[in-house]
C-alpha cells in the first residue's frame, strides 16, 4: 500500500544523479503500477509547480499507457461498426490526456444532452427545422464553440475536454453533435474535408453541409470549394464524402499527434504513433 508521502519521495528522488536511485525509483514505480494513480493524481492537483506537474504527468502516463493501448486494441478489433463504438473509441482516446477519466461519465453527460433536448425536437417539426432547432440546442444553448485562441492545444482534441470546456475543433466539436444525435436518431455524419473537417445531415428531403466551427451555420459546397482552393488545395469528390469511423479515429490521432509535435512532447508523439500504427492495420 502506498503513500503519499513515498510518492512525493520517489518524485524528489528522479532529480538524483545516481543512476542506481534512479533505476531504483523507476522499479518501484513500475512496482505500484496503476494503484498509484489516484494518490499521483492528487500530487497533481495540488502542486502549483508547473515543472512538478509535467513530471508527474509523464509519470502517470507511463504508468497507464500499457492498459489504454490494451484497451484501444480490444475496440478496434471489436470494429467501428457503429455510431456507439466509434464514441467508446474516442472517449478511450480522451484517458490519454486523462488517465483517471471514466468513460461512462462522458456517455451519461452525452445521454443527459440528448434527453434535454429531446421534448423540442420530438413533436411534428419539419426536418429542417428540426435540424435547425437541435443545432441551436447545441451551439447556443450548451454553448459549444470553436477555440480560436488556442487551436491546436491537445484540449481541443480530447472530447471529454471539449464536452467540459464547450470549445474545440471541427472535428471534436462535430463528434458531439453527431454522439447527441445518435441518441435521437438524427441523422447527423461527418465530412472528411481537408483542413477543416465538416458535418452533413442528410434528410429525407434534402442534404446540407453544416460548418459545425461556425455555431452550426448551413454552408453550400461552392464555399467549400472556394476555402479548399484558398488553401491550395484542389476540390476533390472524396473531399465530400461521409467519413467512416475508422476515417475519423485516424483524423483524431493525427490531430494528437501534430498538437504534441508543436508544444514539443516526443515522447508522447510517439505514443500516439503506436495508437496510430495499430488503427491504421484496420484500413481495407
Amino acid at each position: 500500500m502506498t503513500t503519499k508521502s513515498e510518492i512525493e519521495s520517489l518524485l524528489f528522488l528522479m532529480d538524483d544523479p545516481d543512476p542506481f536511485v534512479q533505476e531504483s525509483v523507476e522499479n518501484r514505480l513500475h512496482q505500484l503500477g496503476e494503484k498509484a494513480v489516484p494518490i499521483l493524481d492528487q500530487y497533481r492537483a495540488e502542486t502549483s509547480n508547473k515543472n512538478e506537474r509535467k513530471r508527474v504527468n509523464e509519470v502517470i502516463h507511463k504508468l497507464t499507457f500499457d492498459a489504454l493501448e490494451s484497451d484501444f486494441i480490444e475496440v478496434m478489433e471489436g470494429g467501428l461498426k457503429t455510431r456507439k463504438s466509434l464514441e467508446t473509441a474516442i472517449l478511450t482516446l480522451s484517458r490519454f490526456g486523462n488517465p483517471t477519466l471514466r468513460i461512462s461519465d462522458y456517455q451519461h453527460k452525452l445521454d443527459h444532452f440528448a434527453q434535454v433536448v429531446e421534448p423540442q425536437i420530438k413533436y411534428k417539426l419539419d426536418e429542417r427545422k428540426k435540424m435547425k432547432k437541435f443545432l441551436a440546442f447545441i451551439f447556443e444553448d450548451l454553448n459549444f464553440r470553436g477555440d480560436a485562441s488556442n487551436y491546436h492545444a491537445p484540449e481541443n482534441c480530447y472530447l471529454s475536454n471539449v464536452i467540459d470546456r464547450r470549445k474545440g475543433l471541427p472535428i471534436s466539436l462535430s463528434l458531439v453533435v453527431m454522439f447527441i444525435a445518435r441518441r435521437l436518431e438524427l441523422p447527423f455524419f461527418g465530412i472528411n474535408m481537408p483542413i477543416h473537417f465538416m458535418l452533413n445531415f442528410v434528410g429525407d428531403k434534402e442534404e446540407l453541409l453544416i460548418d459545425p466551427y461556425d455555431n452550426g451555420e448551413v454552408v453550400t459546397y461552392d464555399q467549400c470549394y472556394f476555402f479548399l482552393k484558398k488553401n491550395n488545395i484542389e476540390p476533390r469528390p472524396e473531399h465530400f464524402r461521409i467519413a467512416t469511423n475508422l476515417d475519423i479515429v485516424l483524423r483524431c490521432l493525427r490531430n494528437l499527434i501534430h498538437s504534441y509535435e508543436r508544444l514539443e512532447e516526443p515522447g508522447r508523439m510517439e505514443s500516439l504513433k503506436n495508437l496510430l500504427n495499430i488503427a491504421e492495420m484496420y484500413q481495407d
